[in-house]
């Protein structure tokens, strides 16, 4: 049998890894209880506008023409380019989102600016607020389900437990970092959870099969040698893999503008949550459900006996 490239006893360094585990997730449930979430407009209500500059604007100035109209509660961001504008304005406000969108072209004209035009009005009642909270929580807990089912259809239920616990490992500190950063979480936060929780069960299960196809080659090998084997013989492609897609959201974080902030930083801690976890969560797991060869290495088929 092939030597891996890396020959490192990555389980020897387990009750370490395991420890910052928890101290991570409890960290992440105790600011979603005492902080909670920055919810966006798409779950909190209210309106959105967005409107086009002539010319490239700042921020402030924007924010402070709203404010001498009364609109002091609103949040605005750019929207691809420095003259595109995205104004998000809570459920609070009196008025209708024509009524509303009206305010907010007045309150921009009269900040010394001509030229501002209108391209587009959205309002999210609170009611559809809170459905899209509800149905977003259901989103997450199916799609785990689903795939610790899928996982214990493909190997065996005792892999499933831990695809299960690896995928919650990963669910709870994204969305508990966007807690404690005050990260607006939006359906784009939603979606870079769910593409975390699918990014993370497809490395889990490369280091899976890996251990299935080792415990037959290694029969004399206790669990904890076929797991390091196995993540060892893994490490090159995981290494690989994760850092073409650190390489590719890094760019997004800082200059993919206001619109996939949210999403590119959740993502982005997510994907070092999940490499991180296929390893210290996932594969160790196996450990205290006491998987051996026996449970991996099909009986013998009796012999037919003739009449």
């Amino acid at each position: 049998m092939a030597q891996p490239a890396f020959k490192v006893d990555f389980m020897r360094y387990s009750p370490v890894m395991l420890a910052l585990s928890a101290l991570l997730v409890v960290a992440s449930v105790v600011s979603l209880a005492v902080r909670g979430l920055n919810f966006g407009i798409d779950f909190t209500g209210g309106t959105l506008v967005e409107v086009q500059y002539p010319a490239p604007v700042e921020l402030p100035q924007v924010q402070a023409a709203l404010a001498g109209h009364g609109l002091d509660k609103a949040v605005v961001q750019y929207f691809g380019t420095r003259s595109e504008v995205l104004v998000r304005i809570p459920v609070g406000e009196a008025g209708s989102g024509g009524e509303l969108s009206t305010r907010v072209l007045q309150a921009l004209d009269a900040g010394g600016t001509d030229g501002v035009t209108l391209q587009r009005v959205e309002f999210v009642g609170p009611q559809v607020g809170d459905e899209l909270v509800t149905n977003a929580a259901l989103a997450l807990l199916y799609a785990v389900l689903a795939i610790g089912a899928y996982v214990a259809f493909r190997f065996e239920y005792r892999f499933a437990i831990g695809a299960i616990v690896s995928l919650a490992h990963d669910a709870i500190i994204t969305v508990g970092f966007c807690s404690l950063i005050g990260l607006e979480f939006d359906l784009t936060v939603v979606a870079a959870v769910l593409t975390v929780i699918g990014y993370s069960i497809n490395d889990t299960v490369v280091i899976y099969d890996r251990i299935r196809e080792n415990f037959p080659r290694m029969r004399k090998a206790s669990t904890r040698e076929v797991i390091n084997r196995s993540v060892n013989e893994t490490m090159a492609r995981t290494i690989a893999t994760t850092a073409t897609v650190v390489l590719a959201l890094l760019p997004l974080v800082f200059f993919g503008g206001d619109a996939i902030h949210s999403f590119s930083v959740a993502m982005l801690l997510g994907v070092i949550a999940g490499a991180y976890s296929t390893i210290y969560v996932a594969s160790w797991s196996l450990l205290p459900t006491g998987l051996s060869a026996r449970d991996m290495i099909a009986p013998p088929k009796e012999n037919a006996q003739t009449p």
